[in-house]
């Protein structure tokens, strides 16, 4: 979704018109007598651009070759709801929220502040274990999805998502969906007076894990004023001081931006005048003896891989004593 939500960025900045098709039948006809693997195709399809012409000429030649039929402006895809508004775009998925709270049974149930209690860290062993997980799964499952969109619930979600759950857990999950009651139809807006400069923060809780004693990175990144990605994540290591989470979040980062550098490229990326990534920054980032070879170890020749210019800033983080 990362690619949607730059696309209506740069559409939205830029002015253009969001067209979508769908193709008719995305599967062959015919009896199949052997074994056969293959991937499910997306049956709906997003066009934009700068000249009108160009995308009728391709719409056309589409719909000769294959069976497509053409929905006008895009107002629905994937789940993800698209409003077209005089200064931007607005995404959201409204109805997706009131089909899982209608799922859970709390359309009736008030709502909460809050996704999740402030300062909550739950145990994977804690409490009495579930006898069936299967809604549990199925409403993490569209938590996930539901985070496209609502970053707001980003790491409450990942704090529940236990591969054994447990009914702290559910009553968890229940609060997430309770607050989503409350603001069902917040979502991501794309202003028309955005910039294109790309812009990313990083972050890490330090072995925030009380069960493996793993630590969790966190980022996102903006396109301008738009939020085109986020994700929060534990790692798969435990690293052995803070220094080595924050870099090990912020390798993370330039992957990803230089992954978004050539999603931009070749003609967005010449509007992309530069790339600012801010970090945080502790006396043990500054001070620690190995941070020049652990630098290294995680970046190596990253840098060299995007040839827009890069700006790093650093946050200070002032600890209450």
């Amino acid at each position: 979704m990362t690619t949607v939500r730059t696309i209506s960025s740069i559409t939205a900045s830029q002015s253009w018109k969001l067209h979508q098709m769908d193709v008719k039948n995305a599967f062959l006809h015919g009896d199949l007598h052997e074994e056969i693997y293959m991937k499910l195709p997306f049956d709906y399809i997003i066009i934009t651009g700068t000249e009108c012409g160009l995308i009728t000429k391709f719409q056309k030649m589409l719909h000769a070759t294959f069976h497509m039929k053409y929905l006008g402006q895009l107002t629905y895809f994937l789940g993800l709801e698209v409003h077209h508004r005089a200064n931007g775009i607005f995404l959201n998925q409204h109805k997706y929220i009131q089909d899982l709270i209608t799922l859970v049974g709390l359309e009736d149930i008030s709502s909460v502040d809050t996704p999740m209690e402030v300062n909550v860290k739950y145990k994977k062993d804690e409490g009495d274990i579930l006898d069936d997980p299967t809604l549990y799964r199925r409403l993490v499952g569209s938590l996930i999805y539901l985070t496209t969109t609502r970053l707001d619930i980003s790491y409450a979600v990942h704090q529940v998502s236990m591969s054994s759950p447990r009914h702290l857990h559910l009553a968890a999950v229940r609060r997430i969906i309770r607050y989503l009651r409350g603001s069902p139809t917040r979502g991501l807006f794309f202003s028309t007076n955005s910039s294109l400069q790309l812009i990313a923060y990083s972050d890490a809780d330090w072995v925030g894990c009380l069960d493996t004693h793993q630590s969790t990175k966190s980022l996102c990144m903006f396109l301008g004023d738009a939020l085109i990605f986020w994700k929060c994540k534990k790692q798969y290591r435990v690293s052995k001081s803070s220094t080595e989470v924050e870099y090990r979040a912020m390798s993370i980062v330039y992957s990803k931006i230089v992954w978004l550098h050539g999603l931009l490229d070749p003609d967005n990326a010449r509007k992309v005048k530069k790339i600012k990534k801010y970090e945080p920054c502790s006396d043990a980032m500054s001070k620690h003896s190995e941070t020049k070879n652990t630098k290294r170890t995680f970046f190596g020749k990253t840098g060299s891989l995007c040839s827009a210019p890069f700006i790093i800033n650093v946050i200070p983080i002032y600890t209450r004593k």
